[in-house]
């Protein structure tokens, strides 16, 4: 490569480097100028803030007692409404086993009752239906007798038969 190839490559460098710094150089002038604007926004919101912050911390001082007072209450009520769940959940305990026991007795007096009844029941059939059906059967047979002996002939094959398999 010559040497008047290697200074114009050179000159076109730094021609760049040039353009390049000037760039910057907007840049920086771009960016000063920003915060300029935003440093007058800043001065104009800055009092109000102040005051703000300063009104916000009186305000916190003077009430600050019954910030105290109103956390102490609420405390208390916290603590209050803990007992009473607490006896509520021993009454419902209470109730329950209370419940579960009477549940346990009338299932006991209800066993009771149904065997009484099925005792009563039994023992109606045997003293009252059960003679009942024997005198029904010896009336049966006795009326039989009579109108056999009434009838007083031979009973024909087909009877005797109907009578056989009745008996069958």
């Amino acid at each position: 490569m010559s040497q008047d190839a290697l200074v114009i490559i050179m000159a076109i460098a730094v021609s760049l480097s040039a353009v390049a710094m000037v760039a910057m150089a907007l840049m920086v002038f771009g960016m000063w100028k920003t915060m300029r604007a935003v440093q007058t926004r800043v001065d104009v919101f800055l009092p109000q803030a102040q005051n703000f912050i300063q009104t916000t911390q009186t305000a916190l001082h003077e009430h600050q007692g019954q910030i105290k007072d109103i956390t102490a209450r609420t405390m208390n009520i916290l603590e209050s409404t803990q007992q009473q769940l607490v006896r509520v959940d021993d009454v419902m305990g209470d109730a329950l086993g209370r419940a579960k026991v009477q549940m346990e007795r009338l299932e006991l007096v209800l066993d009771d009752t149904v065997s009484r009844v099925h005792g009563t029941v039994v023992q109606l059939n045997n003293a009252v239906v059960k003679p009942v059906r024997e005198i029904n059967a010896l009336g049966t047979g006795i009326r039989t007798a009579v109108q056999t002996f009434l009838r007083g002939q031979k009973p024909s094959v087909a009877q005797a038969t109907s009578d056989e398999e009745m008996f069958i």
